[in-house]
């Protein structure tokens, strides 16, 4: 047999999506490339390793047992590529992270700079919502994930990185809909919310829940960012984390509509299991974090305590 690792990576990747278009995509790779490869590869096999039924690719049991065995070779050539980097003197490796979707606003500025000083480390950050989040610790999936609220189901070591505000916000509607009270607002007026299990959502319903508030509950949204776009645009108001909204309060699309008791106050927190024994990448990277993160927090962050 004489097959390449570039040919092992593109039926790994077939096998993976089912698709020779989808794995072009991924692979940036065109279609006829990709095909032309795959029947390179099949031609060293006497027994199938996918089969077409209607239009739809399937993987035989044959071919996932090829795809495993191919994830196996080619993680061991990453770690060779690894072990050379190290002895070089580099930090290498896969640091892997993940964070709620309203992290995404905070999450690069406490990496950028160890990124771009590590270059053999790989990055693999998955933007989630707060239940995948915990389910990739829960897994050890991760070496490390950014928070607001701290699971309590899991035995967790956490860096304290900077605080978190979430406050009521309407867009122009505020304008003109008189400028209503607050209460009016939270008790009369629609309001939007983020999904269940959302750590923003569970720090709105808890403060009307505090304080015996009756709500007219629009929907609710999967991100930040829809939720945003549907406060701007008139839909209805929100409780929402200050981090995401700087430029639209710098611009008038939104406002923050004074209420007692507001802003919510909580922390961002980097998580990692107690139990974890973290790799030389993610060593690395928290050794970097609590040398820098006061730093990176006064210099990009300096507007934050603005409000």
């Amino acid at each position: 047999m004489n097959y390449t690792l570039h040919q092992l990576q593109i039926f790994l990747k077939i096998a993976e999506l089912k698709s020779i278009t989808k794995a072009s995509e991924a692979l940036y790779l065109t279609q006829p490339a990709v095909s032309i490869q795959l029947k390179k590869f099949q031609d060293q096999f006497s027994i199938p390793l996918t089969e077409i039924v209607g239009r739809q690719l399937y993987v035989t049991d044959f071919g996932h047992e090829i795809a495993e065995a191919a994830q196996t070779i080619l993680e061991q050539v990453e770690q060779i590529n690894y072990k050379s980097q190290a002895f070089q003197g580099q930090i290498s490796g896969k640091l892997k992270i993940s964070i709620v979707s309203t992290a995404k606003y905070l999450m690069p500025y406490f990496l950028s700079e160890f990124m771009q000083q590590n270059p053999a480390v790989d990055l693999i950050m998955n933007v989630t919502n707060k239940a995948t989040v915990v389910d990739s610790l829960e897994n050890n999936e991760v070496d490390f994930a950014m928070v607001s609220v701290i699971p309590d189901q899991i035995k967790l070591e956490r860096v304290e990185l900077m605080q978190n505000k979430l406050f009521l916000v309407g867009g122009k509607r505020y304008e003109n809909d008189g400028r209503p009270s607050g209460k009016k607002v939270l008790t009369e007026l629609p309001l939007i919310y983020r999904e269940k299990g959302s750590a923003t959502r569970a720090a709105m319903e808890e403060f009307i829940s505090k304080n015996k508030l009756p709500t007219y509950k629009k929907f609710s949204l999967q991100s930040n960012e829809a939720l945003k776009q549907a406060v701007i645009s008139g839909i209805g108001y929100s409780i929402m984390p200050l981090i995401g909204i700087k430029n639209d309060l710098s611009n008038g699309d939104l406002q923050i509509i004074p209420y007692k008791g507001l802003p919510v106050k909580t922390n961002w927190n980097l998580v990692w299991r107690s139990a974890k024994k973290l790799s030389p990448v993610a060593q690395a990277y928290l050794d970097y974090v609590n040398s820098n993160k006061d730093r990176i927090i006064n210099d990009t962050f300096d507007w934050f305590e603005s409000y």
